[in-house]
């Protein structure tokens, strides 16, 4: 899944660096569901003490699906996304994102989000293919 660049921006690309604004508004319009979950996540950490808020719903098809996976696999568009936000993400299989206060990131909470054991007590058969 490719993002929707505009001409403009991609001229900019070509000629030098672009307004990290301006790509995540590219991510925004070419992955509508991956940033809606995201910016969802991180304005419900904000209105909670917790250390991360998390999804835990399966996208409703392939697509968001696809963006999902697209937001998260890339270290540019993921980076942007948690600078604009203002969070951690983390990511266990093909839905469960999390978004982390930034200063959880070396905490007890964090490591055991991440950890191999939650990634494995995470699984089940309806994932295998996702």
């Amino acid at each position: 899944m490719s993002l929707d660049v505009s001409p403009k921006l991609l001229a900019e690309a070509e000629n030098g660096d672009i307004r990290e604004a301006d790509f995540v508004d590219t991510v925004r319009t070419s992955l509508p569901y991956a940033y809606n979950l995201i910016a969802g996540l991180a304005t419900e950490l904000t209105a909670t003490t917790r250390d991360f808020t998390d999804n835990q719903t399966p996208p409703p098809s392939e697509q968001e699906r696809g963006q999902l996976l697209r937001a998260l696999a890339s270290d540019a568009i993921r980076g942007s996304l948690e600078r604009h936000f203002g969070v951690a993400l983390a990511f266990q299989n093909c839905h469960r994102v999390a978004a982390f206060r930034p200063g959880a990131l070396g905490g007890e909470t964090y490591a055991r989000f991440t950890s191999v054991r939650a990634q494995v007590l995470n699984q089940s058969p309806e994932f295998r293919d996702c």
